[in-house]
């Protein structure tokens, strides 16, 4: 929408109403914010009716820039001729940056009700409660880079200006019973110089242009699928580049966590299941090692450009979760070398007990092996370690079956170049540093063990 819009399609009129009626059902979670910006009928509702309409399987919200305009005096309604509905000073931007923040953080909000014909406020509003999905839609809602700050997308919907010119003469004429000189009028006065000084100039902080509009069935598939991935993704993997989790799509994830964490599973499907899902994690680990192409020739004299993957691999277990990823490793990499380190809590810290470290591993990849990352104290050790022996941060990939976000945040803020790759997160912690919900104690869970079962093996000396 924009100048002065008021036209609304049924299915937008039939979204707005259920999202005034339908409870959020994740106030936790941070929606999708797009803004969509253009010039006058280039085609922006079109192209945000198109995004909703493809997206059925999210709950999205649709909010008009237009709904912000500020009320107009009694004399400026008399000659509303003459106010120029394209400037930035037509909208109330604090009253909208005060919405947007409130959805932000899961609350409803009540949208203004803004009247065309006696260009105010009326009523209580619109109540529109937060969703997955934030359009947000109008001539200049790049403009303020407040605004901008919000949005997880930005898009310019550009279309030439002779075809907005006369979809604007149509519009306006046969929906609002206009004549063709006072739109020309208006337009030469208003939109075209504010378009040229204040709309056109958004476009450089756009994300993606979309030329033609709502015709351009490629660039909006494109965004479509971009907005589905970075939907399925957690808030932190939004904040950290090298968080991976894997998709809940990769095999029966959900159905192996339900059945591992289950306080009945017996120890041997305990075992089967967490070699299962710890197979899938090491595989996509794997997936984050450099590569580099090669030809070879086939049984059938063809040729087949594949890839090879770095020799220079090996392993560190922290003891004593650990070792029960090695199996699954060895599966998939022959004769790779793993070392061994042992931390224990020490006080309020942890303490380096035992090491034992391939000697040339400052020059390979490492994989860190830890089924479960809760404050990430030991994590944090760990990986000090290995940077002490040398190995590239760049060069750590931390693999964990779950993860609470207290230690992401540890291990992410401190080592921003490692990978991390987990299969779920938690919740967090409790009063006593266990990952919520969890899966408790698994290495005794896996070992059928308890207690401190791994202090008999420990060596008096550090290799």
């Amino acid at each position: 929408m924009d100048g002065e819009t008021s036209a609304k399609s049924d299915d937008m009129k039939a979204k707005d109403e259920a999202n005034s009626v339908i409870p959020s059902q994740n106030t936790n979670k941070m929606p999708f914010i797009i803004g969509v910006a253009g010039g006058t009928a280039s085609g922006k509702t079109t192209v945000c009716n198109v995004i909703m309409s493809r997206l059925h399987d999210q709950r999205v919200v649709l909010i008009n820039q237009d709904s912000f305009y500020r009320s107009l005096s009694d004399q400026q309604s008399a000659n509303a001729q003459e106010y120029n509905f394209d400037h930035p000073d037509s909208f109330d931007t604090e009253l909208l940056l005060t919405c947007m923040e409130t959805l932000r953080k899961g609350q409803p909000i009540n949208i203004p009700d803004y009247d065309y014909k006696i260009h105010k406020n009326r009523g209580a509003g619109r109540m529109v409660n937060p969703s997955d999905v934030i359009i947000l839609e109008g001539i200049l809602v790049l403009h303020d880079e407040r605004v901008r700050d919000l949005m997880n997308m930005k898009i310019f919907v550009d279309s030439d200006s002779d075809v907005r010119l006369g979809r604007r003469i149509k519009r306006d004429t046969v929906e609002r019973g206009r004549n063709i000189q006072y739109v020309l009028d208006q337009y030469d006065k208003h939109v075209k110089p504010s378009f040229e000084e204040f709309i056109l100039p958004t476009k450089k902080h756009a994300d993606i242009i979309i030329p033609r509009g709502a015709d351009n069935d490629v660039a909006i598939d494109l965004i479509v699928q971009h907005i589905c991935t970075k939907l399925g993704q957690h808030d932190l993997c939004k904040i950290y580049q090298n968080l991976f989790v894997i998709p809940s799509t990769f095999g029966q994830i959900r159905g192996m966590h339900t059945l591992i964490r289950d306080a009945k599973t017996r120890k041997h499907d305990f075992v089967f299941y967490a070699d299962r899902l710890i197979r899938l994690v090491v595989e996509h680990g794997l997936g984050h090692l450099p590569f580099t192409e090669k030809q070879i020739i086939t049984p059938t004299e063809s040729i087949y450009t594949g890839v090879v993957f770095c020799k220079r691999l090996c392993a560190v277990s922290v003891i004593r979760s650990g070792e029960s990823m090695e199996n699954a490793l060895r599966a998939c990499c022959k004769g790779i070398k793993i070392g061994k380190v042992l931390i224990q809590r020490e006080g309020n810290g942890r303490q380096l007990i035992y090491e034992k470290l391939p000697r040339d591993i400052a020059s390979r990849q490492v994989l860190l092996l830890d089924p479960v990352l809760a404050s990430g104290d030991s994590a944090v050790e760990a990986i000090s370690l290995l940077l002490s022996k040398g190995v590239s941060e760049s060069s750590i990939i931390f693999l964990n079956l779950i993860a609470a976000p207290e230690g992401i945040h540890a291990v992410c803020k401190q080592f921003p170049r490692l990978k991390i790759v987990t299969s779920e997160i938690d919740t967090g912690l409790n009063e006593h540093s266990r990952v919520i919900p969890g899966m408790g104690e698994f290495g005794d869970r896996y070992f059928g063990t308890g207690g401190n079962a791994f202090a008999s093996f420990i060596p008096k000396n550090k290799a």
